[in-house]
């Protein structure tokens, strides 16, 4: 019987360690262009993005008039978390782009023109669609945020051959969207991406990067941030919303705090390295200090 035992672990830890290695054989960058990769990675690209633009399409403005293709000038609303939230994504969508290419062993060309343009081809449809909803309208602010998020990956990857500044992201639940959910969110997975209040947007800079022969940690980084609050419509002039609820004053925010580049804890698992790449968007809770808009300054011990 412990026989049986033995060979069932062991049965299982040799399917666990090949299962493993087969994982990091998958994962670890093609040193020359696969064009199997290549080939599974547009077909998916494609796939995916398409599949979410018809599904945002369906989902979101299916219900809405449609009208001519115009624009907006939205600039104002918000006190322009908005737009933070465009050159976040452009840039992220774009860094996934290019590192997806890399792992397919295409050259760095390749990345700079086709991957770490994705974020502003997949965004600039969706101002397309928003161009032609009687409701909405393309907005030339939203492009020129989506252009300059693409445009810090693509700058820092010319300039230094790597992202020494990125673009984070934190969050925390506010009491603005009680005030009106339909709009900032009824539950915390819509409030983390409708209610601008409690989003903070980072550049996050790693200080070992510009001081190659320091003893400064390689994944310490230094980090300013963004925020607002005292918003529950998109401008204070929206007397017709506005007036409904109670006044608040809307102000804007600035950070100064320390964070972690995850992508410099050196390991060789190119599993942990993935995991790690995808979770160094978010800014890690850290101390911070805060000047905002009303002349006050404060220190948070823990900011997130």
């Amino acid at each position: 019987m412990k026989n049986c035992v033995y060979i069932i672990v062991l049965l299982f830890f040799s399917g666990f360690v090949w299962a493993q290695n087969s994982l990091e054989r998958f994962l670890k960058p093609s040193d020359t262009l696969n064009k199997n990769r290549l080939q599974t990675l547009v077909i998916s690209e494609i796939a995916i993005g398409g599949a979410t633009l018809i599904g945002l399409n369906q989902i979101w403005y299916a219900d809405y008039p449609r009208s001519k293709f115009h624009f907006i000038n939205d600039n104002d609303e918000w006190l322009q978390m908005d737009k933070m939230g465009h050159l976040f994504s452009a840039y992220h969508l774009g860094s996934l782009g290019a590192q997806a290419l890399k792992w397919s062993g295409a050259d760095k060309k390749r990345q700079l023109i086709y991957g770490s343009t994705l974020g502003l081809v997949f965004l600039t449809a969706v101002e397309v669609f928003d161009g032609y909803s009687a409701n909405w309208g393309a907005s030339p602010g939203d492009v020129i945020a989506n252009v300059s998020g693409t445009a810090l990956y693509v700058s820092q990857e010319l300039l230094w051959n790597e992202q020494r500044v990125i673009p984070k992201f934190s969050f925390h639940t506010t009491s603005y969207a009680k005030e009106r959910p339909e709009v900032l969110g009824s539950s915390i997975s819509e409030q983390i991406l409708k209610d601008y209040n409690g989003q903070t947007y980072w550049l996050s800079a790693n200080l070992h990067s510009f001081a190659k022969q320091s003893k400064i940690p390689k994944w310490l980084n230094v980090a300013v941030g963004y925020g607002a609050e005292g918003m529950i419509t998109g401008t204070k002039d929206d007397l017709a919303v506005a007036n409904s609820f109670p006044e608040s004053k809307r102000y804007r925010q600035f950070y100064l705090s320390l964070d972690v580049d995850l992508t410099k804890i050196e390991t060789k698992s190119h599993f942990l390295k993935t995991i790690l790449t995808v979770f160094n968007s978010i800014k890690i809770p850290a101390p911070a200090f805060e000047i905002n808009g009303l002349g006050d300054s404060k220190l948070h011990f823990i900011y997130f």
